[in-house]
């Protein structure tokens, strides 16, 4: 009964997700199946924290990850905030439970040479899309841009005198990214290509990456087939996105002694601890490299 009413709360009142209405009910159902089992007489104003932690014990012993630990767990609290407001309990248990740390995912990333083999081999055709989709690679590798932030570009945004990109990222917050005079000498070809197909064809565009076909701005799905595409030739991993290639960019940044100021501001964030995550990345590629080159290492 009080679940079914959280669910309609979270429905006609929350105005939330679907996916997020069943993802919620489910962990309540789970835990009130745990404590019933535990004691017929248990229910969700008699029972304490005690008995949370056990249930996320119990998770943790069936092997849940950290992550569905803490979603189950944040349901649980919601419930009990819920709960609160309308006086059916007068305490929230849920409250004094510590969630388990959840697990950091390594950024995954494409290496320098395997890189520099798709830049610099002959893997682009002699056509417009030839030469904008290797400037899309390449854009993505020498600056980090978001996918967002590259599909957005409008012509205006790419000053080559200054050698600088503005983007605007999340929030609509912009910043500048300056770039080298190898981008430079691509932008210069693209532009060139790109004004001739619009002159060809009778478009006009105000985007800086624009299709082929009609001269319209570039859809995210686009480019991420794009970049999919061409990774898939120099590359096995399993992710082959734009953001694989922003991870690629910090992580070659800073394996050549750029500060962590600096990639934070280029890569747009706000807080130095999400640029961190790419320091534990460069550090294995240094154990790894210490494995290969060092005669006493164990080797794998």
């Amino acid at each position: 009964m009080w679940i079914q009413s959280f669910v309609d709360y979270l429905r006609y009142e929350r105005n939330l997700s679907e996916r997020t209405i069943v993802g919620y009910s489910a962990g309540l159902e789970a835990f009130e199946r745990f404590f019933k089992g535990l004691d017929a007489g248990l229910y969700w104003d008699n029972l304490d924290e005690d008995v949370i932690r056990d249930w996320m014990m119990t998770m943790v012993e069936q092997g849940n990850r950290a992550g569905s630990i803490c979603y189950r767990l944040s349901s649980v609290r919601a419930f009990y905030r819920f709960l609160l407001k309308r006086g059916l309990v007068d305490r929230n248990p849920a409250h004094l439970v510590s969630a388990p740390k959840r697990e950091k995912n390594l950024p995954v990333f494409v290496r320098e040479d395997q890189m520099d083999r798709l830049l610099d081999g002959k893997y682009f055709p002699d056509s417009f899309a030839g030469v904008r989709d290797h400037l899309i690679l390449l854009v993505f590798y020498s600056t980090g841009m978001r996918l967002s932030e590259l599909t957005g570009l409008m012509l205006d945004d790419v000053d080559c005198n200054q050698s600088q990109v503005r983007v605007t990222g999340k929030r609509n917050k912009q910043r500048v990214i300056p770039f080298g005079t190898e981008l430079s000498t691509f932008i210069h070809e693209y532009i060139d290509a790109r004004r001739l197909l619009l002159l060809e064809k009778g478009f006009q565009s105000k985007f800086f990456f624009i299709s082929e076909r009609n001269g319209a701005k570039m859809s995210d799905s686009k480019v991420r087939q794009i970049v999919q595409g061409y990774l898939g030739q120099v590359t096995t991993l399993r992710k082959k996105s734009p953001h694989v290639l922003r991870h690629s960019f910090a992580t070659s940044m800073l394996n050549h002694r750029a500060d962590l100021q600096s990639v934070k501001e280029l890569l747009g964030h706000e807080r130095l601890s999400t640029t961190e995550i790419y320091t534990h990345t460069t550090f294995e590629e240094l154990k790894d490299m210490y494995n290969q080159a060092h005669p006493r290492a164990p080797k794998k």
